[in-house]
């Protein structure tokens, strides 16, 4: 456990200043801001919209940028970044050198890119919640403080996290394989076309394709209310695309570990 938690911050100090980072941080902010700024221009012709419907619009427009193109890309993105660092510096020699098991070594830097992405939809929670209570005070007509919507918001971005799993695995095993950009990242590129298609157009067994895992965590199940009540939102957390994303992904990160162990004699 001592030498994963230093692999751990050893990624973290070699990482801090590299663009998978900062995207982490930067691409919730940017997103949520300009949304932000739509609705404040736009508040007159929002102004007679009930509370739940404003989240909704909100809340929405973000989600669904984020669980078609978006999150699949950024995944890849990330998934590459973090092996990068060693591909470009010829370091993973060295790396495998130190009195460290090749385990921990290989365990953190998944992890690692597994805490990005936490990281990011985490913002993502974070910064939807934040802007959208400012409207409230901002914009008084927006009346997003009458309605509650956090723990909604955390359900839907811990699904969108699940759903990204087996793409991560997929793409962090590729960036082991080749040290160039293009192929990773044009095989990601390619398999999420796939995937958004296969989903959009309601394809039976799309739930084993984990590039289209994304889109189908988004769909939500309808929950009966009495005449008069608010609809509420349900979410099903561990729903079948899920468990063969979490499945997925634990033998991907099984079968990496092997072509670690063989990287590392080389």
């Amino acid at each position: 456990m001592k030498g994963f938690i230093l692999s751990f911050r050893s990624e973290f100090f070699k990482s801090r200043k590299t663009l998978g980072f900062w995207a982490a941080i930067l691409l919730p902010l940017l997103i949520c801001l300009l949304l932000f700024i739509g609705f404040y221009t736009k508040s007159e012709g929002m102004a007679s919209m009930p509370p739940m419907m404003l989240w909704l619009r909100f809340a929405g427009a973000i989600l669904s940028v984020m669980g078609s193109l978006l999150l699949p890309m950024f995944v890849i993105f990330i998934a590459y970044s973090v092996n990068s660092i060693e591909h470009k510096a010829d370091t993973w020699k060295s790396l495998f050198s130190l009195p460290i098991s090749r385990l921990s070594v290989y365990a953190a830097k998944y992890f690692y890119a597994l805490f990005l992405v936490f990281l990011c939809l985490t913002l993502f929670v974070l910064f939807t919640i934040g802007f959208g209570n400012l409207l409230s005070l901002v914009k008084p007509e927006l009346r997003f403080d009458n309605y509650h919507m956090e723990d909604t918001l955390a359900k839907l971005y811990f699904k969108l996290f699940l759903s990204s799993l087996g793409i991560l695995s997929i793409q962090f095993l590729l960036s082991l394989f080749w040290s160039d950009f293009l192929k990773p990242m044009g095989i990601g590129f390619v398999a999420t076309i796939i995937g958004v298609i296969t989903a959009s157009k309601g394809w039976e067994y799309c739930y084993l394709y984990p590039y289209s895992h994304p889109i189908l965590a988004l769909k939500l199940l309808p929950h009966n209310t009495n005449k008069g009540e608010t609809p509420q939102i349900v979410i099903d957390l561990f729903t079948k695309d899920i468990l063969v994303g979490i499945t997925i992904s634990v033998l991907v990160f099984i079968s990496g570990y092997f072509i670690v162990l063989k990287k590392s004699i080389k």
